[in-house]
């Protein structure tokens, strides 16, 4: 937790002020017991109405004063940690973003969220408490050892043996609390996870009728961590009433013992007032270190997950020196490429080698599980090749920066993502700057325009959280929008015509061959009919170049190629 502390420096003048105000809160709070006392002694007693008044007077000033110091200081320690957190998620947050896809596969993305919310919450809490504690707690408990010891040091042999007492059996439940701690953190994992696969395939769920066997598996989950929970929640409660048991057990025996010297006249009965109130800080300032000592546990586990994510070095960095890219622009070539996902016992692609330039389609087809997409994803480097080389406008992709390189593609994922948000926002997501008439143009050319002008408010209706308002060929016609009101080098369709029906197709394919006639375009296909047109063609086969020319060469010399054409098309149909 002490790694995460560095994020504290900015606010180091507001942490010294909480201190300082603190610390007189502290001294203030002690000075009140021995004014309590001097007045039953001196005024009580005595009957000195002035003297009462007098110190009554000082005590209430220095009680407003305490009750000021607290305020600010509780202030002032509830906004450096929500400044705290919001600097620690925006950190997570960033490092996230500059992860690659394997880094994403390893934490998960539930563990990811779960991280940058709760985790941080609890973080944030603890920041809370030990700005408030800190300095507080420890000087109040030791000056008001001091203070009693002063007031009479025979009767202080009480604290001997209830400091050790209270020692050990805080010592006790923190280091049964922390294993639970893990545990739960690991358990609302698995329980964002749940919720997460079960909300974003509902349709799914409810189209193979496994709700009953969904809400036994959120069952499970959640009763994994409410028996957890209810584990660390008896711990802690179990912490106050044997606190409270030794407070009241201290204070009988004091009021016993100290009600026996003031017999034997050698203590005042203002002492023992005064000596009761500095015992109750004691025993108050040790109860607030031991929520501390509490909130540490759970606070430290949340806090190895995050340095977990912040130490975690991206697999895929921009070089120290990056490469200069050739003068022209959207050339790609792949050379002996072959590559294997972690984990993976054989390679998904195995020694792929073709060349694509400006002015061509060039189709990648083949078999399921075949390395299409896993190709694609090598070219703005989701991924590295493990080895041969990715080649753009004649650079290794490893030797130029990421923003360098994506910024040539425009990129049509397989599965169409969208986010929450208006249709014009969504097909300005990789160009800001865009007017709206590019916009329109965009759409038109994915043939959106159509079913947007339908839409109640254009441009600007609204899209829900991953396009669930749309259908699937509406969501992919934006996702291709998007990539052509880019306009970059290099075109990247990953089988992103698959909910298109024919003619909707054929009438994007048409208006995309003019507006990318000087782009590369690369385009991952299952249809036989939407590569059949392409410049070249790539047979991918296990993962292995099968062959790679046009249609009609393909046809004479590779078998791969006849077979998948010919389960797809009648010999009628091709000639």
């Amino acid at each position: 937790m002490l790694k995460l502390f560095r994020f504290l420096r900015p606010h180091s003048g507001k942490i010294l002020a909480i201190l300082l105000l603190l610390f007189l809160q502290a001294m203030a709070d002690l000075s009140l017991p021995t004014l309590l006392a001097d007045i039953v002694n001196k005024g009580i007693v005595s009957g000195d109405i002035s003297y009462i008044v007098r110190v009554g007077g000082v005590m209430l000033a220095i009680a407003l004063f305490g009750i000021s110091c607290s305020a600010a200081g509780n202030y002032l320690s509830s906004g450096v940690a929500l400044n705290f957190s919001r600097t620690l998620r925006s950190k997570i947050f960033s490092k996230v973003e500059s992860f690659s896809l394997h880094e994403f596969d390893t934490a998960g993305t539930s563990s990811l969220i779960t991280r940058t919310t709760n985790d941080v919450t609890q973080v944030q809490q603890s920041v809370v408490m030990m700005l408030s504690i800190m300095v507080r707690a420890p000087i109040m408990c030791v000056g008001g050892i001091i203070m009693a010891v002063t007031r009479d040091a025979h009767l202080s042999v009480v604290f001997a043996v209830a400091i050790p007492v209270l020692a050990v059996i805080i010592a006790g439940i923190a280091a049964m609390g922390v294993p639970l701690f893990r545990e739960m953190q690991k358990r609302v994992d698995r329980l964002n996870m749940v919720v997460r696969e079960k909300l974003s395939g509902i349709r799914v769920v409810r189209a193979f009728g496994r709700e009953a066997h969904e809400a036994e598996r959120f069952e499970k989950t959640s009763r994994g961590l409410t028996e957890t929970s209810l584990k660390v929640a008896v711990l802690m409660n179990a912490l106050m009433p044997a606190m409270m048991i030794v407070m009241n057990f201290t204070l009988l025996a004091i009021i016993w013992f100290g009600g026996l010297r003031v017999d034997a006249g050698r203590m005042q009965v203002g002492d023992i007032m005064a000596f009761t109130q500095y015992v109750l800080q004691i025993l108050f300032s040790l109860m607030m270190l031991s929520m501390l000592l509490i909130m540490i546990p759970r606070s430290q586990a949340s806090a190895v997950r995050i340095n977990e994510v912040l130490d975690t070095e991206p697999g895929i960095k921009d070089p120290e020196k990056p490469e200069a890219a050739a003068a022209s622009r959207g050339h790609v070539e792949f050379r002996d490429v072959s590559f294997r996902y972690h984990g993976a016992e054989q390679d998904a692609v195995s020694g792929v080698s073709f060349a694509a330039g400006p002015g061509e389609v060039t189709a990648i087809i083949g078999g399921t599980g075949s390395g299409k997409s896993t190709l694609m994803g090598l070219i703005p480097r989701f991924y590295d090749a493990g080895s041969g080389s990715v080649l753009v406008d004649g650079a290794d992709v490893r030797g130029l920066t990421q923003q360098d390189l994506r910024s040539r593609i425009g990129f049509v994922p397989q599965k169409a993502v969208l986010f929450t948000g208006t249709v014009r926002e969504n097909i300005r997501f990789g160009s800001a700057n865009l007017d709206d008439a590019a916009v329109r143009k965009a759409a038109d050319i994915a043939q959106a325009g159509e079913f947007i002008a339908g839409m109640k408010d254009g441009l600007d209706s609204l899209i829900s959280q991953g396009g669930v308002n749309l259908s699937g060929g509406q969501k992919q016609r934006l996702s291709i929008a998007r990539a052509v009101a880019r306009k970059p080098d290099i075109y990247i369709f990953d089988d992103s015509f698959s909910a298109l029906d024919f003619k909707t197709e054929a009438a994007a394919r048409a208006a995309l061959k003019t507006e990318t006639a000087g782009a590369t375009v690369l385009i991952v296909a299952q249809r036989v009919t939407s590569v059949m047109s392409a410049d070249r063609i790539v047979v991918l086969d296990e993962g292995r170049v099968a062959g790679v020319g046009p249609h009609k060469d393909l046809m004479r010399d590779c078998e791969v190629y006849r077979e998948i054409v010919y389960s797809q098309l009648s010999r009628e149909e091709l000639s």
